[in-house]
């Protein structure tokens, strides 16, 4: 019911006359693409240093007409981009690494630059940057080919995951069609349309390593090389593919441009993606929310990927009308086929996941032991449902037994309407059953019903919910008063007495409920916890307490804990 549904009936006339202008303003891209890169590009004129990024972006400027483009055909921009490219070559001519998979993120930047400046670069500097590419390129080929017809493009099978093979095949496929190299054509178009036509789900996400979730950072970049494959090869499979990725991503990102963290299983945070934007502008929506990732760039002071990431858009981006995204309108709803949603209803936006995964070894994979977030559009992240690995306490039900301890369900069900949307989850001893009402402006109420599984089977549940709290910034409860530092707090029932205000919003609690803070969560890059304070959350524990039914009913225990958020 709610697959690609947005709740237009319930739009005022003022958001709708809103809607129609967001719809009918002339498209800002890629003009604001070409003024950031040349405010981007102004350190370099006088000191040229290696930069991939820079080198694409100058040769966009030069190579692509373009009404907002002012430095079309300009010579500044094409010698800038040939030194930049010579640096580049002389860098690769000193790599005696067999290993060049250091080059996936940035060796686009530099086929794309060949082909655009192949007229201008000269018999001698064509050949050198050729051969280099060339043996760079020869490592992307074996490494594709070994894989080509592995049953699926994922970790158990790859060994690596799906965002690689998909920068390896992006990698053999434009070399293939800027050297003129019709092995490696024939051979990333096999793997990429493969990507696009049969590994991508219906979500339209790629599963890293199973299809029962995203890992949505990268997914951007797996959606970025099938982008690229289109525009050199009109493969109709990879545009539907972007039809779907343009959806998903729209869908799951919260207002400030960060990726939805509650149904990823890779990452706990992630920045706003400067990848491919051009990949979401075959149609108005996704130019619109093309425009919204673009405005968290414009500040400037690149990194050089980046830098390279917005010229590419740049240069591919397909202009047109503009029309909504889900986060222009006053409320929205969207469900996937697998057990995830998400919400908007005025301010506040809610994700519920009941996606379930084995936990894996690995230490780039999260276990899914998170199911709830709560945003506000002024207070931002209020309640994060990121995963996290090797630390039961973030879990949100938390289950110990005599023989084991549990943190991740086993099994689930979402169902969503506009009264309210509830998640289920199964355990070992018990089910709960979340519950979020329609919220009013500034209150949002959040239930979980307990249920144990058989009577006296329920020993030890814990319920946690994962605070977003700032340091440097008041903590207040009905009882006490303090600033959230890298000192251990841990705040007992006596202590919160029945409230806790941070930040904007007053959270009312269950009268048990203890908090922790700070608790450092895992980082996969590091295969340890975090150790900058600003990933701290705070942690709300509440034991699950079960009472008998009334007598002549079912006789399995129920329990029910409550919240309340408040904004002011």
């Amino acid at each position: 019911m709610f697959q690609n549904s947005m709740n237009l009936r319930s739009i005022t006339w003022a958001a709708l006359v809103c809607c129609a202008l967001v719809a009918s303003r002339a498209a800002e891209l890629p003009r604001d693409y070409f003024q950031l890169l040349a405010d981007e590009l102004k350190p370099l004129e006088t000191e040229v240093k290696h930069s991939p990024g820079a080198m694409l972006a100058a040769a966009v400027f030069y190579a692509k007409p373009h009404p907002a483009n002012s430095f079309f055909r300009d010579k500044k921009m094409l010698e800038l981009a040939l030194k930049l490219g010579d640096l580049q070559a002389a860098l690769a001519e000193k790599d005696t690494n067999e290993n060049k998979q250091d080059y996936e993120w940035e060796i686009h930047f530099w086929l794309d630059t060949y082909r655009l400046l192949e007229a201008e670069l000269g018999n001698e500097r064509r050949a050198r940057w050729r051969r280099e590419l060339e043996k760079i390129v020869s490592w992307f080929a074996r490494e594709t080919a070994g894989r080509i017809d592995f049953p699926r493009y994922q970790g158990p099978f790859i060994r690596t995951s799906t965002n690689h093979l998909a920068l390896f095949a992006s990698t053999v496929y434009l070399a293939g069609r800027v050297l003129a190299n019709a092995d490696w054509e024939t051979l990333g178009a096999r793997a990429l349309h493969r990507l696009a036509a049969e590994e991508q789900t219906a979500d339209g996400y790629w599963g890293e390593f199973t299809d029962n979730g995203p890992a949505t950072g990268y997914n951007y970049l797996t959606t970025t090389c099938v982008a690229l494959y289109w525009e050199h090869s009109r493969d109709a499979a990879a545009l539907e593919a972007l039809r779907r990725a343009t959806d998903f991503h729209m869908h799951f990102t919260w207002p400030d441009g960060t990726p939805v963290e509650t149904i990823n299983g890779r990452n706990r945070h992630w920045s706003v993606s400067p990848w491919g934007h051009f990949g979401f502008s075959h149609w108005p929506d996704g130019r619109r929310y093309a425009e919204f990732l673009f405005g968290f760039f414009s500040d400037g002071k690149l990194e050089t990927r980046t830098l390279g990431r917005l010229a590419q858009s740049a240069l591919y981006f397909h202009e047109g009308p503009t029309a909504p995204m889900p986060q222009d309108l006053p409320r929205f709803a969207y469900r996937m086929k697998v057990p995830a949603g998400i919400r908007k209803t005025g301010p506040w936006t809610v994700c519920l996941s009941g996606l379930i995964d084995p936990p894996i070894d690995s230490q780039f994979t999260l276990d899914r032991q998170g199911h709830l977030s709560i945003y506000h559009q002024k207070l931002g992240l209020i309640v994060t449902g990121a995963n996290s690995k090797h630390q039961p306490q973030l879990a949100t039900f938390l289950e110990k037994t005599k023989d084991r301890m549990t943190t991740i369900p086993l099994g689930s069900r979402l169902r969503m309407s506009d009264e309210r949307d509830r998640l289920g989850l199964g355990f070992h001893t018990f089910f709960a059953d979340a519950e979020v009402p329609a919220p009013s402006d500034n209150q949002l109420r959040l239930r979980f019903a307990i249920t144990e599984t058989g009577r006296g089977r329920l020993q030890d549940v814990h319920l946690n919910l994962q605070l977003v709290l700032k340091p440097g910034e008041a903590l207040e409860t009905a009882k006490t008063k303090l600033a959230l530092s890298e000192q251990q707090v841990d705040l007992g029932p006596d202590q919160i007495g029945g409230w806790i205000q941070h930040r904007g919003w007053r959270l009312r609690v269950d009268p048990a409920a203890r908090l922790v803070w700070p608790v450092l969560p895992f980082n996969p890059y590091r295969n340890a916890p975090e150790t900058d304070l600003r990933h701290a959350v705070g942690v709300l524990s509440v034991p699950v307490k079960v009472q008998p039914p009334p007598e002549g009913q079912f006789n399995w225990r129920r329990g029910e804990i409550a919240f309340v958020l408040e904004t002011f």
